[in-house]
């Protein structure tokens, strides 16, 4: 890149890990909160119900990545356990957004797929993306548990006042955000699969 040398490259880079290393710390500084999610994963597994995961871009991708976490194994071998990421069916998605609005792909599918028991945990680093907070809505409508996974830019009306578990990235830097919710995801993970085994 014609202007940027290896020393500004540098700086850049440290500048990231520094207010990367921040946000993974707000993270450790709410254990008790990530247990909380881990526990009501186990608990709503436990009792029959299943997880339902959303979110948009990035946190589409933190979304898909803990269904998949859930689904298969992290680190050692157990039960999987009952996940579904809402926007991973391109047919479903372009259809309901179609035929409802965008504002309502995981909406729908809560409606569908939802039961009294069940968990929606929605990711959105604003903590106002309006089709996760339809979600929300729709799962607590529906007796379901909600679990959101937001940035400290969240404003009133936001997930977080839908959730009954909030867990806070303290960045207002959606590329920060998304790093420590996916540092939380690993984190959720490895204490589901310690409460497994217990």
């Amino acid at each position: 890149m014609e202007g940027v040398d290896e020393s500004t490259a540098h700086e850049c880079l440290q500048g990231m890990a520094t207010a990367h290393a921040e946000a993974l710390g707000s993270i450790v500084s709410q254990s008790a909160t990530v247990l909380s999610v881990a526990r009501l994963i186990v608990h709503t597994a436990g009792a029959g119900g299943k997880v339902m995961t959303c979110g948009n871009g990035g946190s589409a991708a933190d979304a898909q990545h803990l269904a998949a976490e859930l689904i298969g194994r992290f680190e050692d071998a157990r039960m999987s356990l009952p996940c579904t990421a809402l926007c991973v069916d391109p047919a479903v998605m372009t259809a309901v957004a179609n035929d409802y609005g965008y504002e309502n792909v995981f909406a729908q599918q809560v409606t569908a797929l939802g039961r009294p028991g069940d968990l929606l945990i929605g990711f959105s680093t604003s903590g106002t993306s309006a089709n996760v907070l339809s979600a929300a809505r729709e799962a607590r409508r529906l007796g379901m548990n909600v679990v959101g996974f937001i940035g400290s830019g969240a404003e009133a009306g936001s997930l977080g006042e839908l959730a009954d578990v909030i867990v806070c990235c303290t960045s207002c830097a959606t590329p920060r955000i998304q790093e420590a919710h996916g540092f939380a995801v690993h984190a959720v993970c490895e204490l589901v699969r310690t409460l497994s085994l217990a």
